[in-house]
């Protein structure tokens, strides 16, 4: 068995909650969280926050030759997302018809599963992205 999945699930707000943080002095957003403020250095005063669910697509490509673990899924879509407090990630878009993938299209986050390693082992899930219509 590879991991345990009590401990993925409390290690990694990011991947279940969209867990980063904010600047209060630059009112910058982060995902995943940082240690310091990107523009204000040791100036910021960083706080926990919750990403928003729902963004923009500023940034896509599609992918017909996945990595190990992935050659099933192709053809599919990884973006970069901006979100409504201007973070940015990037993220699969799933659930979603390949003519509705488009810069300035809005998704919203649902959760999928990542992978299942061992077949006997945790499934681990996480955050992806669909078209919002």
């Amino acid at each position: 068995m590879n991991g345990s999945l009590p401990l993925i699930w409390r290690k990694f707000g990011e991947r279940y909650d969209l867990d980063g943080n904010f600047c209060e002095t630059c009112k910058t957003a982060y995902f995943p969280a940082r240690a310091v403020c990107q523009k204000c250095r040791r100036k910021g005063k960083l706080v926990a926050q919750k990403m928003p669910k729902t963004g923009t697509i500023i940034s896509f490509t599609e992918l017909s030759a996945g990595p190990a673990g992935f050659e099933h899924e192709v053809p599919y879509f990884i973006a970069i997302i901006e979100l409504e407090n201007k973070a940015r990630l990037l993220s699969q878009i799933v659930d979603s018809e390949k003519e509705k993938i488009k810069i300035g299209t809005k998704v919203e986050k649902v959760f999928r599963k990542i992978s299942d390693i061992d077949p006997e082992g945790p499934i681990a899930y996480g955050y992806k992205f669909k078209v919002v219509d």
